[in-house]
């Protein structure tokens, strides 16, 4: 093959129209309805053809094109209108500096397998990503001071295409950097930005590109270099594609190479946050650096780094994590190790959950959890599912204490709201909905738009759901090479006045897309009915090595194909955010009938509300914190079952009956002027109560305060005077960790009359030995609540008891629990340690009750 040299041709933008170079390379206008109504103005046509991609569009564009536009003045002024916003948003400070001042100088890195920022950047297969991209977006809009560090994918996930059987195949075209929203990052001579990992020995070099996200830049990891190997090339070509050596080497890439993109850019990051375990390595190399700089060990390393890292979880059940063989484990990180003065057991028992289990995989979850003292889930529910999986190593703690919390994800209101339904808001909620979208009084202010207004608007973005989806299916059957005929119903499929229901999403089992066609001649009246007809608009992607998901599409398109319902029942090929973008804002109903407590969240039926669609879903996720009656309906009262079958059998009976009995009667039930009145106020009532809660406004604002703050602070306070506090709790741990089993509850004694009434207090008084520890070193409480039916404690509540005297050998404390509702209580003495800037019980998980 002959040497091929390279070159780029640049459009010529004339530069009246300079500033679209600026728009194009910056991710705000995924977000921004006004700059994307920009770029359709400048060709409507190319702007879908290019995959909604300005770099691309700005590449293609016909040169008389730009040099027309140049003299559009009504393009113009919507151009000076679009930059004049853009240029403010970049240069005026956001709620975060204004909120908290005395943080301008902390660094916040952000880790993420994959970041959904916009189809034109396919780097994401499904929620996890585009969750991630809402954190970045919404960081930008609230301008936290944060880095996003992630791989960038030759191939990222598949392209879904669909056979004649409804069998899913799959596609991976290459990715060409060159048209995408991306630069390459240089260094301080100009060439490409490279970073170096060893993998197995051998040492990879990684380029280093920027996408921006509004104010924040997301760094992305690349080793498709012509001079790496072809395994090596690889790494970052798929994304989850592979077996477990192909992902150890992503996750190292990710983990240890992002560190050591930040440490070449001048970003020492206070806070660093592991979205997920995938990036769990990087607390491995940010006690290197500490070593390595400061001098400190291992364990005083991981002490300060500890303090500074947070790990999310969004997995519910323990087979989600990745394992590691403890021979792919010594081939990876036989060398590594040694810089951090460890032996391979005693490293690798720190990712197993029972160390000493000499055939249990390394797990990434246990690393994450062992380096990340500060922990949480997706969803109050999935806090509860993760806690049960973490109790083994807080055996004798309650489960309601097991140290993780929960922050419950939401969307970006304005980057999935459509663009007529957002002029509605500007209308009458004012600008406020925009500017702090979890602020609960502005969305009371929906009840101010006319029920005509809201439905109208409504109706709208259905029509284009159905002549979206009508184009999108004839395009499908033409790849198929569908006769006439079948092209031709397609482009008179669906019905723009009929009940309209979504269901897209990942085509996991556990997620049961087809469960509504369990009784098939139920469903089969729905959407035969002359008077009301339903129709339902599937999406969504199986994994390639997911038979059993795949099948679950194949029964969806079966079905329709059998019974000749293709005008009621539809299923879009290969879903991407455009896609949900338009289901989400079009659908009258959103379905999700997960198995619970198997969804961790969910996002997609937040994003519904924000254009109006009503939930109905399982009590799982995101909408068993969000169910209220008036604002969508809930298939079963939580349940969790044990017998697959049963449930999925009594679900769908649930399932149908509220589609019989609620939901169609609402939709169809219309007065003279033909409006679904109890149906739109139950839509008010949806985007009053559950926009503020559950946009990502409020979930990143909880994050900035429960989390990155506290989390710098930590790690600054440890890190300060050559880290002499850090070196005194490791060894005050230590001491602590060797006098636990002198520790113990000698003896209590109630203080207190024959019975007590409402409101008196019962004194209580312990003795306890501390062994060689001093009462600073400890905690002593009373765990006191209403017993249940086995004599245990419901949801108990601790008190401190404070020290009295010491007896000798022993101390004395005592506390007056307060006695607010009558019943049978009870109550249990406890030590736990405690000692300033260590988290207890996340750090140290020892406990010692009476008896």
């Amino acid at each position: 093959m002959p040497k091929i040299h390279q070159y780029d041709v640049k459009p010529a933008l004339p530069p009246r129209l300079s500033c679209l170079a600026d728009l194009s390379y910056n991710l705000r206008w995924t977000w921004d309805n006004d700059a994307v109504q920009l770029f359709e103005r400048l060709g409507a046509g190319l702007w879908r053809d290019t995959g909604h991609n300005p770099v691309l569009m700005l590449q293609r564009i016909a040169q008389d094109r730009l040099e027309a536009a140049a003299q559009d003045d009504a393009l113009l002024a919507h151009l000076d209108r679009v930059c004049s916003t853009f240029k403010a948003y970049m240069e005026e400070p956001g709620w975060f500096p204004r909120r908290h001042p005395e943080a301008a100088d902390i660094n916040i890195a952000y880790f993420c397998m994959e970041f959904g920022l916009t189809e034109s950047l396919p780097i994401y297969s499904g929620g996890l990503g585009v969750l991630a991209g809402d954190h970045l977006k919404t960081a930008s809009e609230l301008d936290l001071p944060l880095t996003g560090i992630g791989l960038l994918y030759q191939k990222g996930y598949f392209k879904q295409y669909l056979n004649a059987d409804g069998w899913q195949l799959e596609q991976y075209p290459v990715n060409d950097f060159s048209t995408m929203p991306i630069t390459p990052v240089l260094d301080a001579n100009g060439d490409h930005l490279r970073v170096h990992v060893d993998l197995a020995g051998r040492e990879v070099p990684i380029r280093v590109w920027q996408a921006q996200v509004g104010r924040i830049p997301l760094y992305l990891l690349d080793t498709n270099l012509p001079e790496n190997s072809p395994v090596d090339r690889d790494v970052t070509d798929e994304l989850y594609g592979g077996g477990p050596e192909e992902r150890i080497r992503q996750e190292i890439v990710l983990g240890i190479g992002g560190i050591r993109v930040l440490e070449a850019l001048g970003i020492r990051p206070e806070v660093c946050h592991m979205n997920e375990g995938h990036s769990a390595f990087l607390s491995l190399e940010r006690v290197r650096r500490l070593m390595e700089e400061a001098g400190l060990d291992y364990r005083t390393g991981r002490q300060v780094a500890g303090a500074g890292t947070l790990f999310t979880t969004h997995t519910p059940v323990p087979a989600g994590f990745d394992l590691f063989s403890s021979e792919l484990m010594d081939k990876y990180f036989s060398n590594y190790i040694k810089q951090l003065g460890l032996g391979f057991q005693e490293f690798i028992a720190k990712g197993r959950v029972r160390p000493q289990d000499q055939a249990e995989p390394f797990n990434v979850a246990a690393l994450s959890v062992r380096h990340a003292p500060r922990r949480n889930a997706v969803s109050e529910l999935h806090r509860d599912v993760t806690a049960r999986m973490m109790m083994e190593a807080w055996a004798d703690f309650p489960e309601s204490e097991v140290p993780v919390s929960y922050v419950t994800n939401g969307a970006l209101v304005p980057g999935w709201v459509s663009a007529e339904m957002a002029a509605l808001f500007d209308r009458y909620l004012g600008p406020r909905w925009r500017e702090d979208p979890s602020d609960q009084l502005v969305w009371a202010l929906v009840h101010r738009i006319p029920h005509e207004e809201l439905w109208r608007t409504h109706v709208r973005q259905r029509e284009a759901l159905v002549a979206y989806t009508r184009s999108r299916l004839e395009e499908q059957l033409i790849r198929r090479n569908a006769s006439r005929m079948e092209r031709e119903r397609a482009r008179q499929g669906l019905d723009a006045d009929a009940l309209t229901i979504g269901f897209a999403r990942r085509f996991a089992t556990y997620k049961r897309a087809s469960l509504i066609l369990r009784e098939p001649e139920r469903l089969e009246a729905l959407l035969r009915s002359e008077e009301r007809p339903v129709q339902l608009i599937f999406a969504g992607k199986a994994h390639p090595r997911d038979d059993a998901g795949k099948d679950f599409i194949r029964q969806i398109v079966r079905f329709a194909k059998e019974r000749d319902l293709g005008h009621r029942l539809v299923f879009l090929e290969d879903y991407d955010i455009e896609k949900a973008r338009v289901l989400v804002q079009g659908a009258d109903v959103w379905l999700n009938n997960p198995r619970r407590p198997l969804e961790a969240s969910g996002t997609s039926g937040m994003k519904a509300v924000f254009n109006g669609a009503l939930n109905l879903s399982v009590l799982d996720g995101w909408w068993a914190e969000g169910y209220r009656p008036g604002a969508g309906w809930a298939i079963g009262r939580g349940e969790e079952y044990t017998d697959f079958e049963y449930q999925d059998r009594v679900e769908a009976q649930a399932l149908y009956s509220i589609l019989e009995q609620e939901v169609v009667p609402l939709f169809y039930d219309r007065g003279p002027d033909n409006l679904p009145r109890g149906w739109i106020a139950m839509m008010k009532n949806s985007i009053e109560w559950l926009s503020p809660q559950f946009s990502s406004t409020r979930m990143v604002k909880e994050y900035a305060e429960r989390f990155y703050l506290p989390a710098a602070e930590h790690y600054a306070r440890l890190s300060r005077g050559d880290f002499q506090k850090a070196k005194e709790l490791v060894s005050w741990k230590a001491c602590v960790t060797d006098a636990w089993q002198q520790v113990r509850v000698d003896s209590v004694r109630e203080l207190r009359a024959n019975s007590l009434t409402v409101g008196q207090e019962l004194g209580v008084e312990a003795r306890v030995a501390l062994g060689s520890l001093q009462p600073s070193d400890v905690r002593v409480e009373a765990y006191f609540g209403r017993l249940g039916p086995d004599e245990q404690i419901l949801g108990g509540t601790p008190i401190e008891l404070e020290w009295v005297r010491s007896e000798g050998s022993l101390h004395a404390y005592r506390a007056a629990l307060p006695t607010p509702n009558s019943g049978r209580h009870g109550f249990a003495v406890r030590l736990i340690p405690q000692r300033e800037d260590v988290l207890i019980p996340n750090e140290m998980p020892l406990i010692k009750w009476e008896g």
